[in-house]
């Protein structure tokens, strides 16, 4: 993601004065003279990465390779994953309430959000290796990606309200049978309609052909509310900014 990255306007100083050579994340400071420990280092970017603070990075920081892969894996990442939800439980009874005329609608991005890239993830380094997208999709045809519990409980109390759930993922066309075998197999059913990219999707950004997927069921009718992967509630994990 091109733009400047509120991250390093955050640390600029020390970035700036250091030079490759003897450049040590453990040796800096913050500008406020706050000694910068690998941990907070690394928290602070993960943190930032779920901010959409930090977004188009390519890899993980190498240095951080261990720390993300410790967290995908701890208690904290389903602590978060739940909160996530809750707050999307939140946002439905205050700022969406559904009026049951058939028009209410929930969007649902796919990759960690209902379904996790952790463990394909896990045998690529954990996002320190640059994403390959031939192998990602090798992974994701083969319709084994496991369910965020949380999600499904979510979704499955969105469906009992009568809502139109629609799926809005990146994933191409040609993933779709395996993308609605994958879903069904772990629990996942009763969704309205599946959007995946087609050719012509493949010429905008992620993000744009997301808003214009939102455009185009708004002009049709329906009230979509704000859901998982969108604007409002937000994916837990730093993996979701490069899968999906």
């Amino acid at each position: 993601m091109g733009r400047l990255l509120s991250f390093l306007l955050c640390f600029s100083s020390f970035f700036i004065s250091a030079t490759l050579a003897d450049w040590n994340i453990l040796n800096q400071r913050t500008k406020s003279g706050l000694k910068i420990t690998l941990k907070s280092y690394c928290e602070s970017w993960r943190i930032n990465v779920e901010l959409h603070n930090i977004q188009d990075f390519t890899v993980v920081p190498e240095e951080c390779v261990s720390y993300i892969g410790k967290y995908v894996a701890s208690s904290q990442y389903q602590v978060d994953s739940e909160r996530a939800i809750e707050e999307c439980r939140l946002y439905l009874t205050t700022s969406c309430p559904l009026k049951k005329d058939g028009r209410d609608a929930w969007l649902f991005d796919i990759d960690d959000t209902l379904l996790s890239t952790v463990p394909y993830f896990k045998k690529h380094h954990f996002g320190g290796e640059k994403l390959n997208l031939t192998s990602l999709e090798g992974w994701m045809s083969r319709g084994k990606a496991p369910a965020l519990e949380h999600s499904l409980k979510f979704f499955d109390e969105l469906k009992s309200t009568g809502v139109q759930i629609f799926l809005v993922s990146s994933r191409r066309e040609h993933l779709r049978s395996a993308t609605i075998d994958n879903l069904v197999d772990v629990g996942y059913h009763g969704w309205t309609r599946l959007i995946l990219r087609g050719p012509d999707d493949e010429l905008n950004e992620v993000k744009q052909y997301k808003a214009n997927v939102r455009k185009q069921l708004i002009s049709n009718g329906l009230k979509p509310g704000t859901g998982i992967g969108h604007p409002g509630c937000i994916d837990v994990s730093i993996l979701a900014a490069r899968s999906t």
